[in-house]
């Protein structure tokens, strides 16, 4: 029988443009996701994540039993927040390359957001402005091919945006992902915490890009000094899941092997 992932995608990302690294978790791993997450009207985006985190804690209510957590950027720390807050919803973390805050990254973001330079520190800037309109998918799949974004995606998982990431509107294809709700995500990104991290109850393994720009080296001294973390690197970029979903799918394979025999050990 097929264990449970939850996975979490990164903001601007539906997760039906992981539907390769999805595939090659299966038979051992079913995946569950949202959509989009920040697009349910009874969890908007608000400050620090909180009601994101309320989301994703919601719907893994509704899991028959405790998951394996995964999340990529914005996902990962959705999961972390949800998993500090109950514990007892999962068996363990994966962040894809998602940053393990420390108190000063904490308050950087704070003073950031409080003297309006929150679009400078995050993507939010380069994302305001952005083109959402097609007129079909050749359009965006040209559009998108000429940005660094995208150069090293995958063929199948740049084909799985340009499908998954556009709806249609009327004549034309627009985002799917709301511009506005992504850049209030950008804005919103966490300067608290729900918990210590330290006090982690579960495992988490925090996985970087080895060309990311997003997770830094002190954020991989923080998962190493967790009583159950540890801290890897695949190659790639901070879009790494997409760029080489099956490298991403061997390695969380691993990671939950390798769980489940100490929790085997354990019992």
């Amino acid at each position: 029988m097929s264990q449970p992932v939850f996975f979490a995608h990164a903001n601007g990302f539906p997760s039906g443009t992981y539907g390769k690294l999805f595939a090659a978790l299966a038979p051992d791993y079913s995946v569950c996701h949202l959509p989009q997450h920040g697009h349910d009207p009874r969890f908007p985006v608000n400050d620090n994540w909180l009601n994101l985190v309320d989301e994703l804690i919601h719907h893994l209510e509704q899991q028959p039993e405790p998951v394996w957590g995964v999340g990529h950027s914005l996902g990962g720390i959705l999961h972390l927040h949800a998993a500090l807050r109950c514990p007892e919803r999962y068996r363990g973390v994966v962040m894809l390359d998602s940053p393990l805050l420390t108190r000063t990254d904490q308050w950087v973001i704070r003073a950031a957001k409080r003297f309006g330079l929150i679009d400078r520190l995050t993507p939010a800037g380069r994302t305001l402005g952005r083109r959402e309109q097609f007129a079909d998918h050749d359009a965006a799949r040209a559009y998108f091919a000429g940005k660094a974004l995208f150069r090293r995606f995958d063929p199948e998982c740049f084909e799985a945006y340009v499908q998954h990431g556009l709806q249609p509107e009327g004549d034309t294809l627009r985002l799917r992902f709301d511009p506005a709700t992504e850049i209030s995500i950008y804005r919103s990104v966490p300067h608290i915490s729900p918990g210590r991290v330290r006090q982690l109850q579960v495992p988490l393994a925090l996985v970087r890009g080895s060309h990311s720009d997003v997770v830094m080296r002190h954020h991989a001294s923080v998962a190493r000094r967790l009583p159950h973390g540890e801290f890897h690197t695949l190659p790639g970029g901070h879009m790494f899941p997409l760029e080489r979903p099956l490298d991403t799918a061997a390695l969380i394979k691993q990671l939950f092997t390798r769980w489940q025999q100490r929790e085997s050990e354990c019992a």
